[in-house]
């Protein structure tokens, strides 16, 4: 479980293609700190870490996970959102990230407004999955790469986030463009009230 606020950057050491999986080498300032068989959320996908040495720690990425994320993208010498999984005994300051990803968008404008960027980013309209709640909200909560973000003016595939000076620095939202490619996590809530729908 995560809350969708990064600590920092890790960067891609190193990337390891095996049969349908791949191993991400990355460092970042907390490594020491890190266990074998620990969660860390990458661009807001939850990963175990599996090997430690030498400064750096290993993940795992499976064929299912390279399919609905952007990981699969991503070059060495690349910066990925990290956040460890959350401690219960504290402050919610985020939202409830499972770290699932459920599908990639793609950014398709950006613009200042007088210090914050707007970003606007569309995904794939379905509307089987937005029946099951995989849909964005006015003021509703939404992860982009692993951040939590307030929405702004959805549409049926789209919807806007206004960034921070702070986060558009301490983020990877400091290299997406036009065209770059993100993860989405919807809000879980919205997906347990849409089944709920569905079962009555």
């Amino acid at each position: 479980m995560f809350s969708g606020i990064i600590e920092e950057f890790a960067t891609v050491v190193a990337i390891h293609k095996y049969q349908e999986n791949i191993d991400f080498t990355l460092t970042c300032s907390f490594v020491d700190e890190l266990k074998i068989d620990q969660s860390v959320a990458h661009n807001g996908v939850c990963l175990t870490v599996v090997k430690i040495e030498n400064g750096n720690y290993v993940v795992t990425a499976m064929k299912e996970t390279l399919l609905r994320s952007n990981l699969g993208l991503l070059r060495v010498g690349e910066k990925v959102n990290v956040e460890r999984s959350m401690l219960m005994n504290g402050r919610l300051d985020g939202h409830i990230v499972q770290g699932h990803v459920d599908e990639t968008a793609s950014c398709i404008d950006m613009f200042d407004a007088n210090g914050s960027t707007y970003f606007t980013f569309q995904y794939a309209l379905d509307p089987v999955m937005a029946r099951r709640g995989y849909f964005t909200v006015d003021k509703g909560s939404v992860t982009v790469n692993g951040v939590s973000l307030t929405v702004c003016n959805p549409t049926d595939n789209t919807f806007q986030v206004a960034i921070i000076p702070y986060t558009l620095e301490h983020t990877n939202f400091c290299d997406i463009k036009v065209g770059s490619i993100v993860n989405l996590e919807f809000d879980i809530l919205g997906k347990y009230i849409a089944r709920l729908q569905e079962l009555k």
